[in-house]
């Protein structure tokens, strides 16, 4: 991603790998298991790593402690489990694009506090409301992010990418803006679920450059959709049926725009469990130069 880094005083402590304290494994309703993993890295370039991810778990369940009722009238207890991914680009350089990225992170916990039970049912009837919700909560985020630029001249013109999946049993269901990316391995077939909001993906679009020769053009990384920068964000929504052994990719570009989508699948192929990928998938970033910050989420179903 195109952002302008100018000279700031380096922190070390803003470019690190996750400890292992931090690596997540849990278990799902519906499936038998979902190991996580997360890393994120500054690269070998950039003075400071803009990009922030997270892995949350949702829950919607009613224990009562006590009441007049008996137990047999009660309704029955539901401990359905839900888990939240996302990955988050900074844009903006200096102070801004680290600030808009963790406000994303913070605003998907916010919205995850006050609508998650709209995730718990793909096929809700209610479904245009969840879709609203989340709609309504992109749309208000992108104005914050675009008011503290406005007040703070350190903050102008900062905005952030976003790719958040939700993880229900089976179901996944991904809310996307900007040019990070979610992947799901099945098998042999690896297929990208988002689509680039990027110039140079509406060229591809328009049959005007082919996609291979956007990896290396000019335009490369200019986005079209982002939260914050200016005013109008359009969300792509996406549904995914996940099977056992499927594992879920969310990464920004720092990834993508260095090694090939093929890569990436061999290396998924090579290392089934989700700490070791995430570190070779890091490594591969690394080795092709580290041009930006790398962030890598991935989830191993069964």
């Amino acid at each position: 991603m195109n952002a302008t880094d100018e000279e700031d005083q380096f922190d070390p402590g803003e470019a690190t790998t996750v400890p292992d304290s931090d690596w997540i494994r849990a278990q799902a309703s519906g499936l038998p298991q979902i190991a996580f993993a997360g890393v994120t890295d500054r690269g070998l370039v950039r003075e400071r790593n803009e990009d922030q991810y997270l892995v949350a778990r949702l829950t919607k369940s009613l224990e009562v402690i006590t009441s007049s009722l008996p137990p047999a009238e009660h309704a029955p207890v539901s401990g359905r489990e839900g888990y939240v991914v996302l990955v988050a680009d900074g844009i903006g350089g200096r102070a801004g694009g680290a600030r808009a990225s963790a406000l994303a992170v913070q605003g998907a916990e916010t919205y995850l506090l006050e609508a998650a039970k709209w995730f718990f049912w793909l096929d809700d009837p209610d479904e245009d409301v969840r879709l609203r919700l989340v709609s309504e909560a992109l749309e208000r985020l992108d104005r914050a992010i675009i008011a503290e630029g406005q007040a703070d001249p350190a903050l102008a013109g900062m905005g952030t990418t976003l790719t958040a999946a939700s993880i229900i049993g089976a179901d996944v269901f991904i809310v996307h803006v900007g040019d990070s990316r979610a992947y799901i391995l099945h098998g042999e077939s690896f297929k990208q679920l988002t689509t680039d909001h990027t110039l140079t993906q509406a060229m591809i679009d328009e049959g005007i450059i082919s996609p291979e020769n956007a990896r290396h053009h000019r335009l490369q990384g200019i986005l079209t959709n982002a939260l914050g920068g200016k005013p109008g964000v359009t969300p792509q929504i996406v549904k995914y049926r996940a099977q056992r052994g499927d594992r879920l990719l969310l990464c920004t570009d720092g990834l993508t725009s260095l090694v090939p989508d093929d890569r990436i699948a061999e290396l998924l192929a090579d290392y089934p469990e989700p700490r070791p990928a995430c570190q070779a998938l890091l490594e591969a970033a690394l080795a092709a130069g580290g041009l930006d910050n790398v962030t890598i989420v991935l989830a191993a179903i069964g």
